[in-house]
């Protein structure tokens, strides 16, 4: 009864408080100039941006999140109606950009940094999805959508930081099921294929919901994960650390040792260390642990095979050379 109370009351709301509807989300995007070029500049509250962009903005950045490529900034000019992140249920959404706009839905839900949303219907990138009040409900982007929890957080969180157990997920068959280990977490308990049934003694029924309680979570926090591994049920302490790798950086566990690829795994940003050993940005990194690797995934697959070191063959000018991770 509640729910229908409260879905009749967001029809109320969308009918007569937001007249306009789809068509004035795509006026209020062009009244904004929110697109630019590939590029999002969204007004928000206080007189601030909220920046989709690949690109370091030419302005004084306040946050930045580089997992999601999202920045805050101060703005120029207030614009006098900003979008809000309305974190209430609507009944219905859609993709705008600057021309188009199409309702649907969202198919699949964010899986943490590593997997965006999936929506219904398709325009040209980079757009919004919204309510008919043109709250915003999602980022859209080449790699998919950004949902309206992840850019909350990241306008009322700071700094921008993400938790981490060790651990990647994925929906399969109505469960939530462990894809990838770090093998560099000191004394990781899970294994692959463990089957996530709670978390905090609540249950869990889908990756999303999994992965952002994790991903939001304090560094240092102490969770009980409970799982179905084969046909015995345990109860597993980790202690959450901080996060690397995910979205739009890479994540093939090596982030956490301080060396970072970009799609061909051309090393893009290294630390000190690893440069002392003599790599250099640019090195392209062939194979770990002597198995041809052409991807992240591949390299994210193979490495957590690791026991007491990793063994990674790059290359430079055509000369190629080991080095050992520990």
């Amino acid at each position: 009864m509640l729910r229908l109370f409260a879905l009749f009351s967001l029809l109320f709301f969308d009918l007569f408080a937001c007249q306009g509807g789809y068509a004035s989300c795509v006026q209020k995007i062009n009244d904004a100039k929110v697109i630019q070029n590939n590029s999002l500049l969204i007004p928000v509250k206080n007189h601030k941006l909220l920046i989709y962009s690949k690109q370091q903005p030419n302005a004084k950045i306040l946050k930045h999140d580089p997992f999601l490529s999202l920045y805050l900034v101060e703005a120029r000019e207030n614009f006098a109606y900003p979008y809000d992140v309305n974190m209430r249920l609507q009944l219905g959404t859609a993709i705008v950009n600057a021309k188009e706009v199409k309702e649907g839905k969202i198919l699949k839900n964010q899986v943490g940094l590593n997997t965006f949303g999936v929506y219904s219907e398709k325009l040209r990138t980079p757009a919004l999805i919204t309510s008919s009040c043109c709250s915003l409900e999602g980022i859209v982007t080449s790699r998919g959508v950004i949902q309206k929890e992840y850019i909350q957080r990241f306008l009322s969180s700071a700094p921008v930081t993400y938790a981490d157990i060790g651990i990647r997920v994925k929906n399969d068959a109505g469960y939530v099921i462990v894809t990838a280990i770090n093998p560099y977490l000191k004394n990781n308990p899970f294994q692959k294929k463990d089957c996530i049934i709670a978390l905090d003694g609540k249950k869990i029924k889908a990756a999303s919901v999994f992965m952002r309680k994790i991903l939001f979570s304090k560094i240092g926090s102490i969770h009980s994960v409970s799982v179905k591994r084969g046909k015995k049920k345990i109860t597993l302490h980790i202690k959450a650390t901080k996060r690397f790798g995910g979205g739009f950086v890479s994540d093939t566990f090596l982030e956490e040792r301080g060396i970072y690829f970009d799609k061909s795994l051309h090393i893009i940003k290294l630390n000190q260390f690893y440069k002392k050993f003599g790599l250099k940005v640019g090195d392209k990194l062939l194979a770990v642990n002597k198995v041809t690797v052409k991807n992240e995934r591949e390299l994210q697959k193979y490495i957590e095979n690791f026991k007491d070191f990793s063994l990674l063959l790059f290359e430079r000018q055509n000369f190629q050379f080991f080095v050992k991770i520990i």
